[in-house]
């Protein structure tokens, strides 16, 4: 009577009004953790003057923050998955509350790549992004996609907040004292909401209804979870890889073709705005048509859109595109998170959404190196366009082919 009782009690938990409160929590702390991968952009010519360094060895600190976020995500997800949220989130609050100290007094670049790569990267918003779109996902059901489409827009928005805020705190107080500053109010403040998501999720709940999309969760796609977790990154990789050649080198594009880099920086701000209503309109299309239709849809309109970077290149055409590329890839990254949630068992989502979300940022990392090495060799973005739309083709043929198994599998 009491294990029924409690049953019923966690299954009115899932879609929620406490859900419901989850999820604005959520969204605070993806928006407040997200400062640590804007602020680098903002002081990287401010410290490469003060460490007198090139510009390559300026970015590291993105770099290393990047692929330390992407490492820690795996670690952070198991640890989700054992101990609940609110531990990787306190881990979180510390790395990056102590990661902005520690880069403030750092004497040298190198000091500052590993603060900004060891505590803000693998230790700090690594806690944030995987994780919390996993558990996320957990208390939903009837909404799954449109509230995991609001968690991983606090992305976007912190690229949004954060840069203009963080760019008044440099010029009045200097780069060391806004980062000591952001340090206090970004530790103190996810540490306070990290206790507010203490409950676990209703996993036996989620447990007990199976695999969703009918196929079992023993055999995701009719595949050994192996063989599926392999295939979900290598398309997730592939698809980042071609995300990442307008959103990292638009602003360049533009310098070249004499159009200034304002110009290109507006564009750059339009993609993401646009990405923040992709990623809601594409959470609500997946309450209906499921995380598999969802991400070939949007890998098929992304696509279409890198393509036509190439035949239009006056600069409100390039507006326009670079619109309809924030419109079409906004929700392609959270349909991952989807569809690990539907295929898989719910007691392993947080590490494997951590595992598919590392890969996506391999894949962001390698789109923007690969295609400024592409435009070294040929002198054009144009090929880095084909490129990218090559890796864009990968992606799409590997989800169109996991589709088509779940299509006989119900069959």
């Amino acid at each position: 009577m009491s294990d029924n009782s409690s049953r019923a009690s966690s299954q009115d938990l899932i879609d929620s009004p406490y859900a419901m409160l989850r999820l604005v929590v959520t969204l605070a702390l993806m928006t407040i953790a997200g400062c640590a991968m804007y602020v680098v952009a903002v002081v990287l010519p401010t410290v490469q003057a003060e460490f007198q360094v090139a510009r390559a060895d300026a970015s590291l600190p993105y770099t290393a923050l990047m692929l330390g976020s992407g490492v820690g995500g795996i670690l952070m997800g198991w640890l989700a998955d054992r101990f609940g949220i609110t531990v990787p989130l306190c881990i979180g609050a510390l790395g990056i509350g102590t990661g902005f100290v520690l880069s403030s007094h750092a004497p040298n670049i190198w000091i500052f790549v590993f603060a900004h790569g060891v505590l803000l990267g693998l230790l700090g918003t690594s806690a944030t992004f995987a994780p919390l779109i996993a558990d996320t996902s957990l208390w939903f059901v009837r909404w799954r996609g449109l509230a995991v489409a609001v968690c991983a827009s606090g992305n976007y928005l912190a690229g949004a907040i954060w840069p203009p805020i963080v760019q008044h705190l440099v010029e009045r107080f200097g780069w060391r004292q806004a980062y000591v500053g952001l340090g206090l109010f970004c530790g103190c403040t996810m540490l306070g909401l990290a206790f507010l998501l203490r409950r676990r999720p209703p996993l036996s709940v989620a447990a007990g209804a199976g695999a969703e999309a009918g196929l079992g969760s023993a055999r995701p796609f009719g595949l050994s979870p192996r063989v599926a977790q392999v295939l979900l990154c290598v398309a997730a990789t592939a698809c980042c890889t071609a995300m990442a050649m307008p959103q990292v080198h638009i602003v360049a594009y533009c310098g070249d073709l004499g159009y200034g880099a304002v110009k290109g920086a507006q564009m750059l701000s339009l993609m993401l705005a646009c990405g923040i209503v992709s990623r809601l309109v594409s959470g609500a299309i997946c309450d209906r048509i499921g995380g598999m239709r969802t991400l070939l849809l949007g890998s098929a309109l992304q696509g279409i859109a890198l393509l036509l970077y190439l035949p239009f290149d006056s600069l409100w055409s390039l507006y326009v595109v670079s619109a309809m590329f924030g419109l079409f890839q906004g929700g392609i990254v959270p349909a991952y998170a989807i569809i690990v949630r539907e295929y898989f068992p719910p007691g392993e989502v947080g590490a494997r959404v951590g595992i598919v979300m590392m890969f996506s940022l391999v894949g962001m990392a390698l789109g923007g190196w690969l295609s400024g090495a592409v435009f070294d060799v040929t002198g054009s973005y144009h090929a880095a366009f084909i490129n990218g739309s090559a890796w864009n083709l990968l992606n799409l043929a590997i989800v169109f082919w996991l589709w088509r198994r779940t299509r006989r599998s119900r069959a």
